[in-house]
């Protein structure tokens, strides 16, 4: 595994280069690689997303990234306060305002100067007012104790270099009773070294992306019950043609899956 600091510079590079539309990540469960309108609304729909999604937030703030839809799995309610992991251009945080209503309030969370500055033009060009983003790091949240009910991330946790700290700073923040809903990609076998020290198939979710029964644990050791790890199966060996060559052969969908993690903090 590369140097941590070294893999966190990596990845805030390239998703800096994804927000300035140098470069498309794909990060993606349904990713065909390709940065035009047609195959972003594609993608997002592959995901899990409405035609109604795509009029409740900023057309620039569907990038096509996630391997996954939490807000639709959140269940959330009028008047809750989400926090959103990995915000990016806040295409999540824009549909879960609009379930919160104005009584609610969500705020996005991301590391990427560049993309923080996308979310906040695209937010006050919409008129948005109970939506916000803060600039931070997932494993130390620019949050209080005790003051979200949900939390959503959308194919982030699997980059990070800590995931104890993350689930930890996750509890921290959370309400009693509050709940995760988490999209990401995870392990289903123990991948390849020279995979999960490729920094390229880090920042691509793949190299490091922890096995569910790890995942499962470190909930746990946080203090989360309920715990639901549901894979959901989308393809993404076809979206990773030279991760999966890097594997001789080996079927990459039998290393990792796109997974719903779900869980609880107690009341």
């Amino acid at each position: 595994m590369a140097d941590k600091e070294k893999i966190r510079g990596y990845i805030r590079t390239q998703y800096t280069k994804v927000a300035k539309r140098e470069v498309q990540s794909c990060c993606s469960g349904g990713c065909g690689c390709s940065d035009t309108a047609a195959d972003i609304v594609e993608v997002t729909k592959k995901l899990g997303y409405s035609e109604q999604d795509f009029y409740d937030a900023p057309y620039e703030s569907n990038m096509g990234l996630g391997c996954g839809n939490p807000v639709a799995i959140a269940s959330l309610k009028e008047g809750e306060a989400v926090l959103d992991l990995g915000s990016g251009g806040g295409f999540d945080c824009f549909i879960a305002r609009k379930r919160v209503g104005e009584t609610g309030h969500v705020i996005g969370v991301d590391m990427t100067h560049d993309m923080i500055s996308l979310a906040r033009t695209n937010a006050e060009k919409s008129g948005y007012k109970n939506v916000e983003f803060r600039l931070g790091e997932i494993e130390h949240l620019p949050v209080a104790d005790n003051s979200v009910d949900v939390i959503i991330s959308n194919c982030v946790i699997n980059l990070s270099v800590n995931k104890e700290q993350v689930f930890r700073e996750a509890y921290r923040v959370l309400k009693s009773g509050g709940r995760v809903s988490f999209s990401d990609v995870v392990a289903k076998a123990e991948l390849p070294e020279k995979v999960k020290s490729d920094l390229d198939a880090i920042a691509n979710c793949i190299g490091g992306a922890e096995h569910t029964d790890a995942i499962r644990k470190m909930l746990m050791q946080a203090g989360f019950k309920d715990i639901k790890i549901t894979l959901n199966n989308l393809t993404l060996k076809d979206n990773y043609k030279e991760i999966a060559e890097s594997l001789d052969g080996a079927n990459l969908d039998d290393y990792v899956s796109s997974a719903i993690i779900e869980a609880r903090k107690p009341d």
